[in-house]
């Protein structure tokens, strides 16, 4: 007799994190869509296709009432909303990691090693990079072939 899989359901899972101190809140935006916010952080959980839950919006401090998308510029990283751009605190930063991380576990996610060592952007933009690639044209290179040949 094959055993069942106890893989639990978008609902039991929303039980499980308003059981771990979540704040659980529909969320207009997006149909079928869940707030889940805890420690200043957010993210917003719609039912998955080939899993429970699935991420609509990763995780990220809520500034303003939104959440904020952290954009990592190479000396500072920042959080960003279509309203506001911050520079983010060491303090959100931890929330955002330890609220990512905590979310993972009780959803059953995949926990990746880089994102366990730290906070990990949604953007990077690099002072010295941007604008660049339109500058110039690369310089020709000797031993690619050229046209005609």
């Amino acid at each position: 007799m094959a055993r069942k899989s106890r893989t639990p359901d978008f609902a039991q899972i929303l039980d499980t994190l308003r059981a771990h101190g979540f704040s659980v809140t529909p969320f207009t935006g997006v149909q079928g869509g869940i707030l889940v916010s805890k420690h200043g952080a957010g993210a917003v959980l719609v039912p998955g296709k080939d899993a429970a839950v699935a991420f609509w919006e990763r995780p990220g401090a809520i500034v303003g009432g939104q959440i904020a998308r952290l954009l990592d510029r190479g000396y500072q990283k920042f959080l960003k909303t279509p309203k506001y751009e911050l520079p983010a605190t060491a303090a959100q930063l931890q929330a955002i990691h330890v609220f990512g991380e905590e979310l993972t576990q009780l959803t059953g996610g995949i926990s990746l090693y880089n994102e366990s060592l730290g906070t990990t952007s949604d953007l990077y933009e690099y002072d010295r990079l941007k604008g660049r690639e339109a500058a110039e044209p690369s310089p020709a290179r000797p031993w690619e072939l050229a046209e005609g040949h």
